[in-house]
C-alpha cells in the first residue's frame, strides 16, 4: 500500500507538471498569435498609408503636365511657391510660364485667398493694361492688404483718383525744374556720399553689402524728390536712420500679407500680436516722420519768402495744388502721395542696379565694352577745349550719357530679364 501510494504521488506530481508545460506554451501561443496578429494589423495600416501617400503624390504630380505646378491637397501650388521663392524666382516663373504658353491658374491653400491667373502674353497684356484697362483695376483685396501703408496713394488708386495724381506726378516729372532736382540730388550724392563709401571700402577691404548701399543711396534720392528732406542714410558709417527703418519694416510685413491667409493676419491685426503688431508700429514711425516734414513745409510756405531757389520737390508741389472743390489737400493725402513715390523710386532703382552689377559680374566682355565705351566719350571730351570744366572723368553731361548707346541696351536688357516689379496685380471688374 505504501509503496502504490508512492507511485500515486509521483505520478500526481508527474501529471501536473505536465499541465502547467502545457499550459504555458498554450499560453505563449495565444500571446505570440495576439502579437503577430496585432504586428499584421500595424502592417496592414502601414501599407494603406504608404499606398494612400503614393497616390496623393502620383496624382499631384501628373497635375503639374496640365497645370503647371503641382496640386497637392489642402496647400495646392504653395509648396512649389516655397521652393521657387528659394531659388531664382525669375527663372523659375519664366519657365513654368513658357511650359504653359504663357498663362497658368495659380492655386494656393483652400484656407487662404491665394488663387490667380499669372499671365506673361503679350495679347493678354495689351487687353489688362491698354484696351480693357478699365475692366481691371487693383481690386479690394489689394487695397485692403496694402492701405495701412500706402493709404489712397497712386498704387493703392483706383479711377478718378488714380488718373488725378498720375496725371500730376507726369506732368510734375517732365518739368525742366524736377528734372533739374533730381540731376543735382543724384550728383550730390553720388560724389559726396557713394563714392568715398565704395573708396573706404576699398582702401580698408571690406567686404560690402552693394545692394545695401544702393538701397540707401535711393533712398536718400527719393526723399529729397518726395519730401524735400535728406534723411543721410549713405553718410559716413551708414547710419540707421528711424524713418529708413521704420518704412522697411512696414514694406515687409505689408508683403507677409500676401503670402497667409486672410483671416490670419486680420486675426493677428485684432490681436496685435506678430507682424501686425510690427506693421502698427513701423506705420507710426513713418506717419509721425511724414506729419513732421509736411507742418514743417506749411510753415515755411506761409512765411511767404521768396527764396533764390524754389523748393521743387513732390510736397511742395501737391500743397501748392487744390483739389476740384477748389480746397488744399489734406494731410492725409500729402502722407500718401509721398509714402508712395518713395515706395517707387526706393526699391525699384536699387533693385534694377543691383541686377546689372551683378550680370556685369557675370558677363566680363560686356563690361569691356561699356568701359571702352566710356572711355572713348571721354577721349572726346579732352579733345574738345570747350569742355574744360568737365575735365573730371566722373562727371558726365546729359549730352555725353546719351552717346552711350551700348551702356543703355545693357540697363535695358537687365530691366528686360529681371524687371524691378515683375507682378502687377489686377482684378476682374464685373459690371
Amino acid at each position: 500500500m505504501a509503496k502504490q501510494t508512492n507511485l500515486n504521488l509521483t505520478f500526481s506530481s508527474s501529471s501536473s507538471s505536465s499541465s502547467s508545460a502545457f499550459a504555458a506554451i498554450n499560453f505563449n501561443f495565444n500571446m505570440i498569435y495576439s502579437l503577430g496578429l496585432y504586428l499584421l494589423q500595424d502592417i496592414q495600416i502601414l501599407e494603406i498609408l504608404i499606398a494612400i501617400t503614393l497616390f496623393i503624390i502620383i496624382h499631384s504630380l501628373r497635375q503639374k503636365n496640365h497645370h503647371g505646378l503641382p496640386i497637392w491637397p489642402f496647400l495646392g501650388m504653395l509648396p512649389s511657391l516655397v521652393t521657387g521663392l528659394r531659388t531664382n524666382l525669375y527663372e523659375w516663373i519664366t519657365d513654368i510660364l513658357n511650359k504653359q504658353n504663357g498663362t497658368f491658374h495659380f492655386k494656393g491653400p483652400s484656407f487662404s485667398s491665394l488663387n490667380c491667373i499669372v499671365t506673361s502674353d503679350p495679347r493678354n497684356l495689351e487687353h489688362l493694361l491698354k484696351t480693357k484697362f478699365i475692366n481691371f483695376p487693383k481690386g479690394t483685396y489689394f487695397r485692403n492688404m496694402v492701405r495701412d501703408l500706402l493709404g489712397d496713394g497712386i498704387f493703392n488708386a483706383d479711377d478718378e483718383i488714380w488718373q488725378k495724381q498720375r496725371k500730376t506726378a507726369s506732368i510734375e516729372f517732365h518739368s525742366t525744374k524736377f528734372r533739374n532736382l533730381t540731376t543735382d540730388s543724384l550728383f550730390e550724392l553720388v560724389h559726396s556720399r557713394l563714392l568715398p563709401v565704395l573708396d573706404e571700402s576699398v582702401d580698408k577691404k571690406v567686404i560690402i553689402d552693394l545692394q545695401d548701399i544702393l538701397l540707401r543711396l535711393t533712398f536718400d534720392n527719393v526723399c529729397m524728390i518726395a519730401f524735400g528732406v535728406d534723411p543721410g542714410c549713405l553718410s559716413q558709417k551708414l547710419p540707421e536712420i528711424p524713418f529708413a527703418k521704420a518704412f522697411e519694416d512696414a514694406t515687409e510685413a505689408t508683403v507677409l500679407r500676401f503670402v497667409m491667409p486672410t483671416c490670419v493676419w486680420k486675426f493677428m491685426r485684432l490681436l496685435n500680436f506678430g507682424t501686425e503688431r510690427k506693421l502698427k508700429k513701423s506705420i507710426k514711425g513713418v506717419d509721425e516722420f511724414a506729419e513732421n516734414v509736411i507742418k514743417t513745409r506749411k510753415k515755411e510756405l506761409s512765411l511767404e519768402f521768396e527764396e533764390k531757389k524754389q523748393r521743387s520737390d513732390l510736397l511742395t508741389v501737391f500743397m501748392k495744388m487744390k483739389d476740384e472743390n477748389g480746397s488744399a489737400y489734406s494731410d492725409k493725402f500729402l502722407r500718401d502721395i509721398c509714402v508712395n513715390f518713395i515706395l517707387a523710386g526706393r526699391d525699384t532703382s536699387s533693385v534694377a542696379l543691383s541686377w546689372f552689377f551683378w550680370l556685369l559680374d557675370k558677363n566680363q566682355e560686356v563690361e569691356e565694352k561699356i568701359l571702352e565705351e566710356i572711355c572713348r566719350v571721354v577721349s572726346q571730351r579732352n579733345n574738345d577745349m570747350k569742355n574744360e570744366e568737365f575735365g573730371n572723368s566722373l562727371i558726365f553731361r546729359p549730352e555725353e550719357i546719351k552717346k552711350m548707346d551700348y551702356l543703355h541696351a545693357c540697363l535695358s536688357e537687365t530691366l528686360r530679364l529681371y524687371p524691378s516689379v515683375p507682378v502687377d496685380h489686377k482684378e476682374f471688374l464685373f459690371k
